[in-house]
Parts: structure tokens; C-alpha cells; sequence
């Protein structure tokens, strides 16, 4: 755990990583946990009522689980993918297969047949840990052995951890697709400790008596499994658990409050649509949030509804928790998501890959402990993805004093009239106007400026029936931003393509305003 500091500047200085020669992420989250305190919760599961499951009961259940693995023909190396919902077997069915020294392939439920069938083939993975709606479906894909836990009559006996080092591989993430086709991330054991210190500076220094965590965001995205659930088990907080087929306020409140939940993962998504019904929650001690940036006015919103200050945190499926804010430790800075974590150098880069005081690349220096080992049999796209000891991230961004402010996908930012504009502050802007749900704002193809700045705008329910004139929108940005970046097009759209993690898809819109132009030629 982090050692607390008077001061960020102390934390950076007396950091180091403690990497042994053997690590294995199972003896971190279960083994070790198991041994030294066997009777403490691990998951409070709510899927079907309320179990509470200790370690000692998540360790009996791994170790069948990988006792059945191996006699299946799992051996290391092998890999194995995971499609099942947050529920104590999911945690499981990782733990298990890292046991082993084999290769974990989180899926999301969700997926549809080619989005399953393209993942498991390009991995070579032959066996799916799974639930029975899992099984049903992987039943129509072909040569996938589907094992079902609860279903399965699994050995008893205890299971020896094989031993592996920081750099074994252990797991294979892949991307949700926002930038091209999903690639898998591989990551070796290390991935665990290297988001240990994020996570914690994100909870305002999790681990403390009475922290429960809890995410609504699906274990199968990094942001669920290593931002949420292994440092949880790591770290000795107990994590709920809570199938969500859909996000829902109501459901989202009740889990906080049945789970006595401290610390919540809120993707912007879920932030947006709780502040859309103006919820409220109490109780709460720390809220983290990553993956697109917030915006000032849902901050602000932040401390009115949630009572405490919205921890931003910045990195990806490659190399996360890189970057976040802790506001037990110092003030946020209005549109910046945070300070580099300690363990991690963060660096803004210019087009020769020298950092820079100006906007530019953002980009991860080798040796971050949360950074990926490379692209599963890509090693081209792998190279791509590197300048010199530099991981580049493909945003944008500058510096703000020793603050990171994210100013948008490389492929996102606009030229507008010689102008370079940052979609996020004007998306910010337009959500402080009472009408608007959410927006996604691109540049649109334009003779004259090169692109002018559209955006697509989703009402609230309430604002529906009423009639919003565009100029109104457009006005409200002229006289809060500059006049050179207010959307020179509003469309009012029922809805935003996203991701399976709640992104906007501006590539999609992007295309949507490319062939407006096009239909007009």
C-alpha cells in the first residue's frame, strides 16, 4: 500500500516499485489473503440475495476450479476465457486460472456471436469458464468447451500456485474497439501492483476501515477488473458484487445501500444519467471516475449530490491508472484529470517524441508496472504503439502546471479556421445547459474553415416536449468559451453510439457529419 504523505511531492519522492522475482496475482488477491485472514469477507455478492464469501471460501473455490482446469488439459500458458457477470465465480474463474500459469480472457456477457467468436479465436483459447446463459451461447460458436462451476462436480483438494514472475503473462485484455478493431493487451503478473497506487490515490487512499467497493462498470473492461475488483482482494476491501443488465438509478442505489458501500467506480456514463434524475446518495468516502473526462460542471454537481469531491483518473486497456486526482492530498484544477501517479511518468510529447511544455502527445515512459508486455501476435501494431522508451496513448494533451488537462483523441481535435479545438471543454460547457442529457461534438468537413464543430445533442426527458432552438445552445457556448468554438451545427439526436464502456463513439459521428457533406455534393 502507499505510504501516506504530507504532500504529493513526498509521495512521488519516496515511491519505488517492489517487484520480487516471483509474483503471482492469485497469491496476492486469494493465497496470501486466505492464510493471514481467512475469515474476512472478500465479495458481498447481491446477485440473488446477499452471500458474503470469505477468502478462505474464494481459495476452496479456486483451487477446484483449477484442479478441473488442469484436468481439462489446461497447462500454462494456455488460454482461457472468462464470460460471466460479477458474481463471486467470476473472481474465481481468474484467480483459478493464474493458479495454473495460464492466460485469463475477460468477456463481457453482452457480446454478441461475432464479437465472441473473433476474441476466442484470435487468442486460441478452447475452454470458457462461464454461467448456463454463457454456455447456451457458446454452444452455437463451434469448438468451445463451456464449464459451468456451479453446474460441474469439481474436485476437492488444495491447488500448489505455480510460480511465475512480474513478466509471465497472466492475462489478455482486449480493447473496446474505440480506435479500430479490439486488439488484446497482454499483460504479465505486475499488471495488479502497478494499478495498486492509482487506485488507492483515486479513493482518497483506499484500504481504510469500513471501505466497501463496488463498480457498476462490468468486471470483463479493465476498469472493472483491475480498478475495482483484484485491488479490492489485494488491498483487503471487500468488493460487491451486482449484475446490472442495464444501469439503473434505482438499482444503483439500493446497491450502495445494501452492500454498506464506501468507494464506487462510476464511468462518466453512470454519472451523467444519475445526475439526469438529480440522485442523491449518501454515505459515501470516495468516488472515482475514469475513462473520458468530466468536465467541470459535473464536478460541481459531484460535490452537491455525492457530498465529496469526484477523483478523476486517466489511462487505458494498455497501461491504466497513470494519472489521478486524490483530493485528500491536493486541490483538483478545474479541467485537468490529475497528477501522474507515483511509479508512473507520464510525458507530452512533440511530433520527434521530445517532451514538451505544449500541447501534444501524451505518453507513458517504459517501466510503468501497469503497462502492457504488447499486442497479442501483433508485434507490428505493438512497435507502432512505442517512440523510443515513450508509450504513446493517442490523446492529446498539456500540461497545466504539474496537472494533466486531456484535451482529446489525436484523431478527435478539430482545425477550425487555423484554430485547434478540444471536443471535451465544449461537451463540458453544453452539459451545464438545464436541457441537455449528453453530447458528442466533432468536426465536420468544411470548404471554407477545413472542419467547423458540430454537435450532436441528446435532451433530457424533460426538455423533450419542449422546443429548444439550437441558437439557444449556440449562444450558451459564444458566451462562456471563445467565439471561434462554439458548434456551428446542432442536431438533436435520440441517442449517442457508444461503447460497450460508455463512450462516446465519435468515430461514428465523425462519419455520420462526413457523409452529410458528401450527400450535399
Amino acid at each position: 500500500m502507499l505510504k501516506h504523505a504530507q504532500s504529493y511531492d513526498d509521495l512521488v519522492a519516496n515511491f519505488a516499485w517492489e517487484l520480487p522475482v516471483r509474483l503471482n496475482m492469485a497469491t496476492q488477491v486469494c493465497d496470501g489473503p486466505a492464510k493471514t485472514t481467512p475469515d474476512k469477507v472478500a465479495i458481498i455478492d447481491l446477485s440473488d440475495g446477499l452471500q458474503e464469501v470469505t477468502f478462505a471460501q474464494m481459495q476452496t473455490m479456486a483451487d477446484s476450479l483449477a484442479r478441473e482446469l488442469v484436468a481439462r488439459g489446461v497447462r500454462r500458458g494456455d488460454r482461457v476465457g472468462v464470460l460471466r457477470s460479477q458474481d463471486a465465480w467470476c473472481a474465481v474463474a481468474h484467480i483459478a486460472i493464474w493458479k495454473i500459469a495460464a492466460i485469463s480472457i475477460p468477456l463481457f456477457k453482452l457480446f454478441k456471436q461475432d464479437a465472441l467468436v473473433s476474441r476466442v479465436a484470435d487468442a486460441s483459447a478452447k475452454i470458457v469458464v462461464c454461467d448456463i446463459e454463457g454456455a447456451q451461447l457458446l454452444a452455437s460458436l463451434g469448438d468451445i468447451t463451456a464449464l459451468v462451476p456451479e453446474e460441474s462436480d469439481l474436485p476437492e483438494g488444495t491447488f500448489k500456485t505455480a510460480e511465475t514472475g512480474p513478466e509471465d503473462p497472466a492475462v489478455l485484455i482486449y480493447t473496446s474497439g474505440t480506435t479500430g478493431s479490439p486488439k488484446g493487451a497482454l499483460h504479465g503478473h505486475r499488471i495488479l501492483t502497478g494499478h495498486l497506487p492509482g487506485v488507492e490515490l483515486s479513493h482518497d487512499f483506499l484500504g481504510q476501515d469500513g471501505d466497501c467497493l463496488w463498480t457498476p462498470a462490468d468486471w470483463a473492461w479493465i476498469g472493472g477488473l483491475f480498478d475495482v475488483l483484484m485491488p479490492g482482494l489485494a488491498l483487503g476491501v471487500p468488493v460487491v458484487a451486482a449484475r446490472f443488465a442495464k444501469f439503473s438509478v434505482d438499482e444503483c442505489i439500493r446497491v450502495v445501500s445494501e452492500g454498506a458501500v464506501r468507494n464506487v467506480f462510476f464511468p462518466p456514463t453512470a454519472l451523467r444519467m444519475l445526475k439526469a434524475q438529480d440522485a442523491e446518495i449518501s454515505g459515501l468516502r470516495s468516488v472515482a471516475s475514469g475513462g473520458e473526462p468530466l468536465g467541470s460542471e459535473m464536478l460541481e454537481w459531484g460535490q452537491r449530490a455525492l457530498g465529496l469531491q469526484i477523483n478523476e483518473f486517466y489511462g487505458q486497456t494498455e497501461c491504466n491508472m497513470v494519472a489521478s486526482s486524490c483530493s485528500a492530498l491536493f486541490e483538483p484544477q478545474p479541467g485537468c484529470i490529475g497528477k501522474p501517479v507515483p511509479g508512473h511518468e507520464v510525458g507530452i510529447l512533440n511530433p520527434d517524441g521530445i517532451p514538451t511544455d505544449v500541447e501534444g502527445d501524451v505518453a507513458t515512459r517504459r517501466g510503468s508496472a501497469s503497462m502492457m508486455l504488447g499486442y497479442w501476435n501483433q508485434p507490428e501494431l505493438t512497435a507502432e504503439k512505442f517512440k523510443g522508451d515513450w508509450m504513446l496513448t493517442g490523446d492529446r494533451g498539456v500540461w497545466d502546471g504539474d496537472y494533466l488537462r486531456f484535451v482529446g483523441r489525436e484523431d478527435d481535435v478539430i482545425t477550425s479556421s487555423g484554430y485547434r479545438i478540444g471536443p471535451a471543454e465544449i461537451e463540458d460547457c453544453l452539459l451545464k445547459h438545464p436541457a441537455v442529457a449528453t453530447v458528442g461534438v466533432v468536426g465536420k468537413p468544411d470548404a471554407l474553415r477545413t472542419e467547423i464543430v458540430k454537435a450532436y445533442v441528446v435532451l433530457k426527458p424533460v426538455s423533450k416536449a419542449q422546443v429548444i432552438d439550437p441558437g439557444e445552445l449556440q449562444r450558451f457556448v459564444k458566451d462562456r468559451l471563445a467565439s471561434h468554438s462554439y458548434p456551428r451545427e446542432i442536431e438533436f439526436v435520440e441517442a449517442l453510439p457508444m461503447t460497450v464502456t460508455g463512450k462516446v463513439i465519435r468515430k461514428e459521428l465523425r462519419s455520420r457529419a462526413a457523409a452529410e457533406v458528401d450527400g450535399c455534393a
